[in-house]
């Protein structure tokens, strides 16, 4: 076919995509953006201010005036400040500091972009693997994956783990109070573990992953809160978790990581208690692709075509379940595993939250 055999444009929806691709365009380099006014602290310093000019917001973060002129002009194009043209004043709402500058808030999301950040500077590991089919090991990426991982993963779970998803479970609270023995394995940073530490003083607490630097970050976390003395962190791949006879296994947003789930989770289900509960975080999804085309399915797709999946992949048998596998999929797992009850115990927009019993 020729050039003058195509078929005729549709011009209106020529255009419709051409406003799409630019809004994606305008949204990318504005990922940016927040990133850098997460890392320099320029949100933090507009939060409660009210009204700032570019010079009073520099001064207060010993940034350079042109350079937050600019910034803050980009942030009130996008509608994340407001600007009154009369002083030249910028402002920071209250409801906009609880997602850009108040890490204690659970829809913070300075965490999200820095781990998307990333994932920019890893592109030419991305383009490789694409070629070759090989995996990407979980430690052989840019640092800010692990340290936005902790900051964007930490909220939601400060704000829902002991206060709901625990609740949901059947019976687990109670023992958790009594004393439990448990184990969160891919406990990364240990935001997990040091949060069911805080709440549950009576339990004990292994926190185990095969990342190095990040159980060093765990121990000083857990050092931190000042529940070391019930704390241990171990470095370990989840198919190697010591010790048996555990009441919970805890497993927050790695399972589908993970290159042989299925026999992860059988060792999981041969180190519980016979009346012991395993809890799966996993990323919400539906079962299917159709399931799946939103804004959030869209983050988890492209966060697991470069780090889920090619973790998955870079280890033995590399299933690749992927962020979006949905709970269908992850109950196939674990009956496979051997488990015999496997429930959705409860969701959010973000997360699923598995049960699932020997």
């Amino acid at each position: 076919m020729t050039m003058t055999d195509s078929p005729p444009l549709d011009e209106a929806a020529l255009e419709q995509f051409v406003h799409q691709a630019v809004g994606d365009l305008a949204a990318a380099i504005s990922g940016l953006m927040m990133h850098l006014g997460d890392r320099l602290g320029l949100y933090r310093a507009m939060a409660g201010a009210g009204p700032l000019t570019a010079a009073a917001l520099a001064e207060r973060t010993g940034t350079h005036e042109r350079y937050v002129r600019e910034w803050l002009s980009n942030q009130a194009a996008g509608g994340y400040v407001s600007f009154d043209p009369q002083a030249d004043t910028f402002e920071l709402s209250a409801e906009h500091a609880l997602v850009l500058a108040n890490e204690a808030s659970p829809v913070f999301l300075g965490g999200a972009f820095e781990t998307v950040a990333s994932c920019y500077t890893d592109h030419e590991t991305f383009a490789r693997a694409f070629t070759t089919g090989e995996g990407i090991d979980w430690g052989a990426h840019d640092d800010r994956l692990y340290t936005g991982a902790l900051r964007l993963f930490r909220t939601g779970y400060e704000a829902y783990l002991v206060q709901s998803w625990l609740p949901a479970l059947d019976g687990v609270v109670d023992k958790l109070r009594s004393g439990a023995s448990v184990a969160d394995v891919g406990c990364g940073f240990g935001a997990s573990t040091v949060i069911m530490a805080r709440a549950f003083e009576h339990s004990t607490f292994l926190g185990v992953d095969n990342h190095a630097p990040s159980i060093e970050g765990a121990r000083a976390a857990a050092r931190e809160a000042g529940v070391e003395r019930r704390t241990r962190f171990e470095v370990a791949p989840a198919s190697d978790v010591p010790g048996t006879g555990y009441d919970l296994v805890t497993m927050f947003d790695c399972l589908h990581d993970m290159g042989d789930p299925v026999g992860v989770a059988r060792r999981l289900r041969q180190s519980l208690a016979p009346d012991g509960t395993l809890l799966l975080v996993e990323p919400a999804a539906g079962d299917g692709l159709t399931d799946n085309l939103n804004p959030v399915g869209r983050m988890y797709y492209g966060l697991s075509t470069v780090i889920c999946t090619p973790s998955s992949l870079a280890q033995e048998v590399g299933l690749g379940l992927g962020a979006q596998a949905g709970p269908r999929r992850m109950a196939e797992v674990l009956r496979e595993a051997g488990f015999s009850t496997v429930r959705v115990a409860t969701q959010t927009p973000f997360n699923l939250i598995i049960e699932a019993r020997p």
